[in-house]
């Protein structure tokens, strides 16, 4: 009998949501068969070529031009950036993810919500469909190497899924005791249809037990395959991933052991600064820094629906050049003048700080906004054609990252080992007269998480750190940037949208998780300057 693979039912219904003139549709989900995907070893080959590619198509949940936020993983990126409170919009109008950052209109009928868990689960079925079609039994080892791989894709999806679904007591929100410790559904390759209508929410642990296997796996079928590019996964991405997941499950010492491994596996090196500001190829073009990264074409990207168009304000023709992205100033003010990080957003005093390059010229830097954004860049250095400078590589997972967790959790059992290691890298690799001298563990960990908040700002990878250890954010002071009253918030703890609630389309067609959907954190929280 053929199994069908249905990650979810979704009905259609819409909601307009209050900074929005358009009406939030959701579209019907739909069927897959793992026979089709392991029918040939080119229908396995494409299903595996087809998983990367799948990670930046524009409009990949709709299939056209509904919302501007259906842009895949490049889209949480940006969204995770947002939820920190580190970007600022320097025209809120034009910001489709501001909601990310406001917690205004993020609830269980919003885009928000829905395209987080729709596009996450997408990954999933993706995974699935290949995890399904291989026997291990009699596989050969290419096809073992995809199994490995599409292993790894699944953890990367449940591990954004946990870290954005799980709920935490909160200051701002009523979480209630029965939904504490729970994540999302577990839906894999064996999940049959009449078993997605009565799915639950799983516990964390439960969840930690479920990425970790898929990535046991994954290290077992890697350790002897080699990707044919950074495209996909190697055994040093699962490295990394073990690492991560061992940070959010708060084993530090098991994700120092980890990130060292990535280190010694992956080969890389940290970024350079002339790697860093290079007009042409600056966080657009995969290099000995990046680990694994995914990969536009004009083929498959939108001039209005792609990443470069929105985080680069050179960029002509999305809507970076309109919103122009800008740092949190606060956060700015605190990064040293020797980080030559600090370069990746323009000084007030533009060329009497640092002698900014663009290709788009020295008189745009001086009429564009105080502390906007210039790291990402577009490809080639063309600002003009969302198909050449749109086309770039994206970074899914950098080495600089495992050096960062490798240090914090060196810290947590020893502090002067954390430190150490923390001022290593940054000396070696970001600013030579840095040197950090700890007051307290708490305290470290905040300044790695800052760090990474700097080091990532637009990636997105600190966003995981900041809901771990409830930093908080600060938007609301004497002299911020925020660009609206709307911005202008502070959180203690935990901001209202680090915890998205399940959209109210998988509620209704799940019966386990009736009564067991997160709190709506829209409006939890009062701007106040």
């Amino acid at each position: 009998m053929k199994r069908t693979i249905k990650i979810f039912m979704l009905s259609a219904f819409g909601a307009v949501v209050l900074s929005s003139c358009i009406k939030e549709t959701f579209p019907q989900g739909g069927t897959v068969t793992q026979e089709q995907v392991g029918g040939s070893a080119s229908a396995l080959e494409a299903a595996m070529n087809g998983l990367p590619a799948q990670m930046v198509q524009s409009y990949l949940v709709y299939g056209g031009q509904t919302s501007e936020l259906d842009m895949a993983y490049p889209a949480l990126m940006i969204a995770y950036t947002q939820m920190l409170g580190d970007i600022f919009p320097t025209t809120s109008g034009y910001d489709h993810y501001q909601r990310c950052n406001t917690s205004i209109g993020v609830g269980p009928d919003s885009y928000t919500s829905f395209l987080t868990w729709r596009t996450l689960y997408m990954f999933v079925k993706s995974s699935n469909d290949i995890i399904g079609a291989v026997n291990p039994d009699g596989a050969s080892d290419i096809q073992l190497g995809y199994l490995g791989m599409a292993y790894a894709y699944r953890a990367l999806a449940y591990h954004n899924l946990w870290n954005v679904f799980e709920p935490v007591q909160n200051q701002y929100t009523d979480v209630n005791s029965n939904i504490l410790g729970l994540t999302v559904p577990i839906v894999t390759e064996k999940t049959a249809e009449a078993d997605g209508v009565n799915n639950p929410r799983v516990t964390r642990q439960e969840m930690f037990d479920f990425i970790m296997g898929d990535l046991d796996k994954a290290e077992g079928y890697l350790s002897n395959f080699s990707p044919s590019s950074k495209l996909y996964p190697s055994l040093a991405v699962v490295y990394g991933l073990k690492a991560r997941t061992y940070l959010t499950n708060l084993d530090y010492p098991k994700a120092a052991e980890f990130a060292r491994k990535a280190i010694s596996a992956a080969g890389c090196t940290p970024l350079t600064q002339t790697q860093w500001e290079d007009v042409n190829t600056g966080f657009n073009s995969v290099n000995s820094a990046w680990m694994w990264y995914i990969k536009y074409s004009a083929e498959n990207m939108g001039n209005l629906c792609n990443y470069i168009g929105w985080v680069s304000a050179e960029a002509n023709w999305g809507y970076g050049n309109l919103v122009k992205y800008v740092i949190n100033k606060q956060l700015y003010d605190r990064i040293s003048d020797t980080d030559f990080r600090k370069h990746s957003w323009l000084d007030p005093q533009k060329f009497d700080f640092y002698d900014y390059k663009s290709s788009r010229g020295s008189d745009w830097i001086e009429e564009s906004p105080n502390y906007m954004s210039i790291k990402f860049r577009p490809v080639g250095g063309d600002w003009k054609t969302y198909s050449t400078g749109g086309a770039s590589d994206v970074p899914l997972m950098r080495i600089e990252e495992m050096y960062l967790i490798e240090a914090e959790a060196l810290g947590v059992a020893n502090l002067s080992s954390g430190v150490q290691a923390l001022n290593s890298f940054m000396q070696t690799y970001r600013q030579p007269d840095y040197e950090y001298a700890a007051r307290s563990l708490e305290s470290f960990q905040e300044e790695v998480i800052f760090q990474k908040r700097i080091e990532f700002w637009g990636e997105g990878t600190a966003f995981f750190d900041a809901k771990r250890l409830k930093l908080g954010t600060l938007q609301s002071y004497s002299g911020t940037n925020a660009p609206a009253n709307t911005f202008k918030l502070n959180a203690v703890g935990i901001k209202p949208c680090w915890i998205l609630p399940i959209p109210n389309s998988e509620i209704q067609n799940n019966n386990a998780l009736k009564d067991l959907n997160n709190p709506d954190p829209s409006g939890a929280i009062d701007p106040t300057l």
